[in-house]
């Protein structure tokens, strides 16, 4: 037996009701209480009728009475308002709290179900059952889901707007910067953001080169020699930019090419993210009057310099093609900065609607393509959209890798149904 799987038989009340305690005394659970995550007792603030007189109080349950002396809970005054302890089975009496054994008060094929489920080795637990789930529990779900990961993300965001005084136009280019690096360079890219701040490039914003100059200078692009215009012009460029603003700049080795596609260098993504910065200057507040995922993608619909048609790196000539910053990177940043960027500040500013118009961007943004995702397509469940993809990431991380199949909606349906896990 396992103490999570009481926890999970008690807060969902899958007794019976011929309930008594170790002492004979009929027990009528009023109010199971709220789970507590923290140290202390299981169960606060509870309201248990034992006999005739009603208790309130928190509830503590272990899988047997004797593990209440092993844990230490004689001597914590943290339990001295326990009203009721809760037990798989009673071994040993061990205080004047009055004690419940559960065994043989359940359907015990629920913990053989529930064994059988976290003992898998499939990839997720459920990996052949989850498509046997009714189509509205799963996407009732899934809604859950993408919320909680945006309330995670929502955590991230806090932390940047808490260290630059909540300038929220501050907080996105941070956030667009960490996502213009894509994996491999997004630490740079957030190196980047942290020493070149977002009020210095909006300074200059009506000039493109004078933005460029600053993003290269930086990013440590522009310490070569080189017989190029373009490049010598922004080397000039950020040399007065550099003394007017006393710029840093770091190691041009901290930025990764090798196995990438040349369009997304770093040098094209900062070229990108100079012409979006020309573009559109202060971009979250033209994002909060944006109506739909269109305009938002509008806002992005970006090319980057002349010089960069011909070129994929400084001084090195490639065959000539616009680099736009295409589609697919548009939905990577509405779904990672935008869509959290939103959320956070509908929640900080109370504004039910600013959170849902950030899902519904979600929702009206292309399903991801990831391994994550194509697993759980193979499992049968198929996201329809990028919040159904969030929410399958979420619940990968956070319940399927974790087994917390007692917390799942979708788990619980599977544990009561008849020989469901396979």
């Amino acid at each position: 037996m396992r103490e999570e799987f009481l926890y999970y038989i008690w807060e969902n009340r899958l007794t019976d009701k011929d309930l008594k305690t170790s002492e004979g005394e009929a027990v009528d659970i009023v109010a199971t209480g709220y789970r507590n995550t923290d140290s202390g007792p299981d169960f606060l603030e509870a309201r248990i009728q034992i006999g005739d007189k009603l208790w309130a109080g928190h509830v503590e349950i272990h899988v047997k009475s004797s593990d209440w002396n092993r844990h230490g809970h004689q001597t914590d005054k943290a339990y001295k308002n326990v009203i009721l302890h809760v037990v798989y089975e009673n071994d040993t009496k061990v205080n004047d709290i009055p004690t419940l054994e559960l065994k043989g008060h359940f359907d015990e094929s629920l913990f053989a179900q529930y064994q059988k489920l976290i003992s898998s080795k499939n990839w997720i637990p459920c990996e052949k059952s989850i498509a046997k789930v009714p189509v509205f529990t799963r996407l009732s779900w899934l809604d859950r889901m993408a919320v909680e990961r945006l309330e995670s993300k929502s955590e991230t965001v806090i932390k940047i707007l808490e260290a630059n005084q909540f300038d929220w136009e501050d907080a996105l280019y941070k956030l667009l910067m960490r996502y213009f690096g894509l994996k491999v360079n997004n630490e740079a890219f957030e190196y980047l953001a942290n020493i070149l701040p977002f009020k210095t490039l909006l300074k200059h914003a009506d000039n493109p080169v004078q933005i460029e100059a600053m993003l290269m200078g930086c990013a440590g692009f522009l310490d070569d020699d080189f017989t190029e215009e373009y490049p010598l012009l922004l080397k000039r460029e950020f040399t007065v930019m550099k003394a007017k603003f006393n710029l840093l700049t770091m190691p041009a080795e901290r930025w990764k090419f090798m196995r990438m596609r040349p369009s997304n260098f770093p040098t094209i993504r900062l070229a990108q993210m100079a012409q979006l910065i020309h573009k559109n200057g202060c971009l979250f507040s033209k994002i909060k009057a944006a109506k739909d995922t269109a305009e938002v993608k509008a806002l992005f619909d970006v090319a980057a310099s002349a010089y960069w048609e011909t070129h994929y790196r400084f001084g090195v000539i490639a065959e000539s093609k616009p680099k736009h910053l295409g589609e697919a990177t548009a939905d990577v940043l509405l779904i990672n900065a935008v869509a959290p960027l939103l959320f956070c500040y509908g929640k900080l500013h109370k504004d039910e609607s600013v959170c849902e118009t950030a899902m519904q961007f979600l929702e009206d943004t292309e399903a991801e393509d990831n391994a994550i995702t194509r697993h759980y397509a193979q499992c049968g469940i198929k996201a329809e959209n990028a919040m159904q993809t969030q929410a399958m990431l979420h619940l990968y991380s956070y319940f399927c890798k974790r087994k917390r199949c007692l917390e799942c909606r979708i788990a619980n349906v599977l544990l009561h149904k008849t020989n469901p896990i396979s």
